[in-house]
């Protein structure tokens, strides 16, 4: 058990990681483009936190978090999602006092007890991102258009954009009601989580994983039968935006979102290509979730996207990450002498910005060239005693087995070229 890495975690070995490396370069290139500036928070908060803001319906709060007690007796949890704490230092840092909106990106592990599966495991990694100050509509729609040409640009094909609109507090409570209504004959069906719901949040009873929750679910009243003015005007403005910036989109009614704190725009990228799970990115508006933690009344909107099931996704269309630069160059060293002047040129290479590898195993010449070949090296370059008395190295071109012979004054610069 010791060598088996805990179940619904995975290791990232050296040649995966390089995969990592180009998507997080990407989400950050273009956040900065947005003009979004990057934002780190611990990895582990208080678990009010997410029972405040998550809600203490939801499958989160109900079934997946990591919380246990620290020796002071604190309920502290592994956190389970992204924004929460991104409000959480919001308030506590002031950021509402600065000029508005604020605009953060975040690129972290999250951590949820569920089974685990293709695209979803127990410590997972999201990009995400938040818009706080702003109840523009405009905000939502840069928001989603930042998703849009982050996964464009990284070649994906398949997704298609749903939307929907959720609702205020003052329209939800009537679809509340009707919902209600609906589900009232199918109540000793439900599932028990749900059957908790009924009265709490029933809104959470269409968002369940039980296939049979699901299928009573179907037909029931949906939140854009029932939105206020206040709420309809917005969604038709998100559209507008949306169309503006040439960003396409589907009206999807079905769409809830998995957490309490959403009101009014609710959006998911969706893919068909990484099976059931196929939801890429995810996100919304959330007007009033900085006030329920404490801050003042300010509104926010943001997303958050799996990283493990944007790999998935990339590599169910095909598109293949390019992998980094072999060796610059290898050097191959007999006698001591020729080992000593080695390992003051490695130096030098490397302050030059040369990948420069030498031989760690005290391998004979053979095996040091097999060694080059294996690391892919572009050039080795041959030091023995005996070229060093003469001020001379060879220089070989390993795709093509081709030797030439030059100064020692003169190598780096031969190998700069």
């Amino acid at each position: 058990m010791l060598t088996n890495a805990p179940k619904g975690t995975k290791d990232v070995m050296p040649n995966q990681v390089y995969k990592w490396h180009f998507v997080e370069k990407a989400f950050a290139e273009i956040c900065q483009k947005y003009g979004f500036k990057e934002v780190r928070t611990p990895i582990f908060e208080h678990t009010e936190l997410f029972t405040r803001g998550v809600g203490d319906t939801t499958d989160i709060v109900e079934k997946q978090m990591y919380t246990f007690e620290d020796y002071a007796k604190r309920s502290i949890t592994l956190k389970p999602e992204g924004t929460s704490p991104v409000v959480r230092a919001f308030v506590e840092h002031k950021q509402f006092a600065e000029v508005q909106p604020t605009k953060m990106y975040y690129d972290i592990p999250c951590f949820r007890y569920e089974k685990p599966q293709s695209g979803r495991l127990r410590e997972f990694h999201q990009f995400g991102i938040e818009v706080f100050g702003t109840s523009s509509m405009m905000a939502d729609a840069e928001v989603i258009c930042l998703a849009y040409d982050f996964l464009n640009t990284l070649g994906i094909q398949d997704l298609e954009l749903r939307i929907n609109s959720i609702g205020c507090p003052k329209c939800r409570e009537r679809h509340r009601e009707a919902l209600r209504e609906f589900l009232k004959p199918k109540y000793d069906q439900l599932c028990d989580t749900c059957k908790g719901r009924y009265d709490k949040n029933p809104l959470r009873i269409l968002d369940c994983k039980s296939e049979l929750c699901q299928e009573l679910g179907k037909g029931a009243p949906t939140m854009l039968e029932y939105l206020c003015d206040e709420c309809k005007e917005a969604f038709e403005e998100l559209q507008k935006d949306l169309t503006a910036m040439d960003v396409e989109f589907i009206v999807d009614p079905g769409i809830v979102r998995g957490l309490d704190y959403y009101t009014k725009t609710a959006f998911e990228f969706v893919s068909n290509k990484i099976g059931a799970q196929g939801t890429v990115c995810g996100g919304g508006r959330y007007d009033h979730l900085i006030e329920q933690l404490g801050g003042p009344s300010t509104p926010g909107v943001g997303f958050g996207l799996g990283i493990e099931r944007l790999l998935l996704t990339m590599e169910a269309n095909g598109i293949a990450i390019p992998e980094p630069d072999p060796v610059d160059v290898f050097i191959a060293v007999m006698g001591e002498p020729a080992r000593m002047y080695g390992l003051s040129l490695i130096r030098k290479l490397r302050l030059e910005g040369i990948k420069a590898e030498m031989d760690l195993l005290s391998r004979n010449f053979k095996g040091q060239f097999k060694y080059a070949d294996r690391i892919h090296a572009k050039y080795t370059v041959v030091i023995g005693d005996n070229e060093l008395n003469e001020g001379k190295v060879a220089i070989k071109t390993m795709a093509t087995s081709e030797q030439r012979v030059v100064s020692i004054e003169s190598i780096i610069e031969e190998l700069k070229k």
